[in-house]
Formats: structure tokens, C-alpha cells, sequence
């Protein structure tokens, strides 16, 4: 489990963030690619662990479905993005995945921003935004 773990719960990042995150991620499982709408918990995932002297800022954060947030634990992305590329076993390499994180890492944060204040303003919380998607 991560340091920030479930100790913290969701509140250490605003619902709003947190949603704008995912959608500039596509809703979708940096790592193995899984969406929402296939039935994935997201979660987020510091590039750069907080044990590591990783922030908060989304510039480290990417979103992982649970499955995967769960199974990298301390490793590095690249050790991670390895394992999952052996794990999916359908063509996707560890380059690609490390290449797709930081494409969705240099997206500037926002255009994402507002259409999450508006999503959450709407359904009232990032859970149900993500709810209504599934």
C-alpha cells in the first residue's frame, strides 16, 4: 500500500483536481488502459512516490484503475510500466505506456479544471460524475 494509502481517503487532493486529473487522462487506466465505462475504480498515482519527495501537483499525478494502483507499491513507473506491458501481453511495450504518461502529463490542466468545476457543480461530487459514466 502507498504511504498516502487510505489513511488519507480522497481528501487529500479537491474533488474538483481529482476529477480534472481523470478526464485529462481520458477516464482511463494510465497504465493498462482500463476506463470508467469497462468498470475501472479509478484512483490517482504519484509518478514520483510522497515517500520519494513527490507533491501533489498533477505535473506527478496520473490516474491508475485500483487494480494497478495496488500492484505497483513502491516501484518506479518504468519497473511498473514493464511489468504491465509482460502482464497485458497484447503488443503495448513499457516505452509506449511511459510515452502515453507523459503525453497526458505535459497536457496543460486547464481546460480539464472547468469542465470538472461544471461536473462536479452539476452531480454535487467526482464519485458521482464518475458514477453517471459507468
Amino acid at each position: 500500500m502507498k504511504p498516502h494509502g487510505n489513511k488519507h481517503g480522497m481528501n487529500w487532493i479537491s474533488q474538483v483536481k481529482r476529477l480534472a486529473i481523470y478526464l485529462r487522462d481520458g477516464l482511463a487506466c494510465a497504465y493498462c488502459g482500463t476506463s470508467v465505462e469497462q468498470g475501472a475504480s479509478l484512483c490517482l498515482d504519484h509518478i514520483v512516490s510522497r515517500c520519494h519527495g513527490g507533491t501533489n501537483k498533477e505535473t506527478n499525478l496520473i490516474t491508475a484503475c485500483k487494480r494497478c494502483n495496488d500492484s505497483k507499491n513502491s516501484r518506479s513507473v518504468k519497473a511498473f510500466a514493464k511489468a504491465v506491458a509482460i502482464y497485458l501481453n497484447h503488443g503495448v511495450k513499457a516505452h509506449d505506456i511511459l510515452v502515453h504518461i507523459h503525453e497526458r502529463l505535459d497536457e496543460p490542466l486547464d481546460y480539464y479544471l472547468e469542465q470538472a468545476k461544471r461536473h462536479v457543480a452539476e452531480r454535487g461530487s467526482a464519485f458521482k460524475v464518475l458514477e453517471s459514466l459507468r
